[in-house]
């Protein structure tokens, strides 16, 4: 009987874990989104023409890239901040990258509206890139940030030091 408490304490204590890093998770990436859009559609009709108006992908590539960075700091130093560290420099480029195949999908559906339907309205270039696109890439990230970017360091003596390393980068302000 001792053994199922505790196991249904540990299964408490992960799902519980893993709402926490959802919610954060999720705050973080509606910022990013709203950055995302916002950037996005300012490029594309900005005084009804804006300045990267006849190229949408080029306009989402740019807005992609900045709510990246954005999301980066805010999940490294707050979603995140308990799991594994690695050098910056890597780690963002491991960010980036997984970050490079979520745009991919997100521009893969907006190609396949505007171009390949014929699709080419504000709403239809929203729905397509800022709807369908960034659901599925939001999925692809939260599980590929927490397997590859910011692993879990596993609670034994052997990964103490780097326990104790996120522990105080945790606390350590940007």
């Amino acid at each position: 009987m001792r053994g199922a408490k505790s196991v249904v304490k540990s299964v408490d204590s992960w799902v519980i874990g893993i709402w926490r890093e959802l919610a954060k998770f999720g705050i973080v990436g509606l910022s990013a989104l709203v950055i995302d859009i916002g950037l996005f559609n300012l490029l594309r009709f900005a005084g009804g023409q804006g300045p990267m108006y006849d190229r949408p992908i080029s306009s989402k590539i740019v807005s992609v890239a900045v709510a990246t960075t954005f999301a980066y700091f805010g999940n490294r130093y707050w979603t995140f901040r308990k799991r594994g560290r690695s050098n910056m420099g890597r780690e963002y480029l491991k960010f980036f990258g997984l970050n490079a195949i979520a745009m991919v999908i997100a521009i893969a559906c907006l190609w396949f509206s505007h171009y390949l339907m014929g699709w080419d309205s504000v709403l239809a270039d929203n729905i397509s890139a800022n709807v369908v696109g960034l659901s599925l890439g939001t999925t692809f990230r939260f599980w590929s940030y927490r397997k590859f970017v910011f692993p879990e360091i596993p609670n034994d003596l052997e990964h103490q030091g780097e326990r104790e390393l996120a522990e105080r980068d945790a606390i350590t302000p940007i």
